[in-house]
């Protein structure tokens, strides 16, 4: 195997599930001409396969060369070893979506009027990745209802406060966050935020930037007790809110933790937009994958957060979790809708490295049938009913992203009513704004032309508070790199 390409070939080999003993793959690139060639050994035989393409003249070379040695290698894989095609065929980035906007940037798929040609976005996705045409079209549409928001404002920044705590730990959960550990623990974490905070505020105020939303994740935020989470709140408040602020957005995930005391301080602090994240609505799946709430809590968090305020909800739903089917998932997305929300996210498991899941599956003793998990046919069948459904009920997919080792190799969607899309969601994935991090494990991304400077803040919670110093020093580095000089 070409140690050049030995990304670029494992993300075939791992979206195919092929494990890669037998095989010896070869990649030459001559001019523009990539030519892979793959030997494959069985029972003592060797075959032989070959499969060339040339790069396209209007993308960067190098991306060109590993995009083609994918699609080489997928093609002679699927053709010649029987194996079945993949919904996203080579296409496995987090943010797909930013091909899209960057070929409208560039002219592509826009006519001389201006317009802008669908059928032959979709065209160029299919030929160029293998995608099946339904993804091709979902890729486009959510790609181009972003565009209004993601133009929203050079100097527009977003805000990323992470609290990393969490009732418990779900089985599936590959976050940095960490158990609600004792008030002395808690107390201490505030000191350090409130200091993260107001570092990120003068920089903010030095360079003329303007806040246009603020996201307060983790971790689950309302997780704590309610005197920090209103002190945390405040202290949030008065350090980046105003009169520009577009959206403020708190994830209060897990129902259990949400108490009238909370949403009051919610509500007095200016939230616009609130999560509450079943996961499931079936108690037995619940129990099973560690959330220690039960059906009657979302109902009932739902219910007093929708009598407080007009705030727009958004909830989050997993197909593919343990012990569940298509008929079980039709039962959670039906007693959701009754409910009313104005979001609702649409995850597929991932078997996450750091995960619980993740861990005992590394165990030999394990298996994925051990779990009683679905099959990544059911997985997208799932995922098909609940476009199917919430179309009919006038929600439409505004952003979208993918990760790895994803059940049915599909996708994360948030679908919305018109109106309510989530602006830090649209940004965050589109890569375009600023996003300055506070809090444990928070990241900062500022554009800079064609790359991204970043600063991250530990994961470990320790760590960001004993050297808070140090990450708020690369923040207000790159911040000066980029906006130091502009007026």
């Amino acid at each position: 195997m070409n140690s050049d390409y030995s990304k670029v070939i494992g993300d075939v080999l791992r979206s195919l599930k092929i494990d890669a003993t037998g095989l010896e793959i070869f990649n030459e690139v001559v001019g523009k001409r990539i030519t892979t060639r793959l030997k494959i050994s069985v029972n003592g035989r060797e075959y032989f396969f070959r499969k060339s393409g040339m790069v396209r003249t209007d993308e960067r070379f190098g991306a060109e060369v590993n995009r083609l040695v994918k699609k080489n290698l997928y093609q002679l894989l699927t053709t010649n070893l029987g194996l079945d095609d993949v919904p996203y065929g080579i296409l496995h980035g987090v943010r797909p979506t930013k091909i899209i906007q960057r070929w409208l940037r560039e002219g592509y798929g826009v006519t001389s009027q201006g317009v802008i040609d669908r059928d032959k976005i979709c065209r160029r996705i299919i030929k160029d990745f293998l995608t099946e045409r339904d993804k091709a079209e979902l890729l486009t549409e959510v790609a181009l209802h972003q565009l209004p928001i993601i133009k929203r404002g050079a100097k527009k920044i977003g805000v990323y406060v992470g609290i990393p705590f969490c009732k418990t730990r779900c089985l599936y959960c590959s976050f940095p966050s960490n158990v609600l550990p004792v008030e002395k623990v808690i107390a201490e974490f505030m000191e350090v935020l409130k200091r993260d905070i107001a570092a990120a505020a003068s920089a903010i105020n030095r360079y003329g930037l303007t806040v246009q939303t603020i996201y307060i994740g983790g971790g689950t935020p309302s997780a704590l007790p309610e005197k920090y989470f209103a002190e945390m709140l405040a202290t949030v408040h008065e350090n980046f809110y105003s009169a520009s602020v577009e959206e403020f957005t708190v994830e209060c995930g897990r129902p259990d933790t949400l108490t009238p005391e909370k949403i009051s301080a919610l509500k007095n602090f200016d939230v616009t937009r609130v999560s509450v994240n079943p996961q499931s609505m079936h108690q037995k799946t619940l129990d099973l994958i560690g959330r220690q709430h039960t059906v009657e809590d979302v109902v009932r968090a739902f219910k007093d957060l929708r009598a407080a305020s007009d705030w727009q909800i958004n909830m989050d739903l997993i197909v593919g979790l343990p012990g569940e089917r298509l008929a079980d998932f039709k039962l959670t997305l039906e007693k959701i809708l009754e409910l009313a929300p104005d979001d609702v996210t649409i995850h597929s498991l991932a078997i996450k490295r750091g995960s619980k899941l993740q861990m005992r599956l590394a165990d030999e003793l394990n298996t994925l049938e051990d779990f009683n998990l679905p099959s990544d046919l059911e997985v997208r069948k799932m995922a098909d009913y609940a476009a199917k459904v919430l179309r009919g009920e006038n929600f439409y997919p505004y952003y979208l992203y993918r990760q790895g080792y994803m059940s049915g190799q599909i996708e994360n969607v948030g679908w919305c009513k018109r109106g309510a899309e989530g602006i830090y969601n649209v940004q965050i994935m589109g890569e375009q704004q600023t996003i300055i991090g506070v809090g444990a494990a928070a990241s900062t991304k500022i554009p800079d032309g064609n790359r991204i400077q970043t600063a991250f803040n530990a994961k470990d919670l320790k760590t960001y508070m004993q050297d808070l110093e140090r990450y708020t020093a690369r923040r207000e580095e790159i911040l000066a790199q980029v906006y130091g000089g502009r007026n």
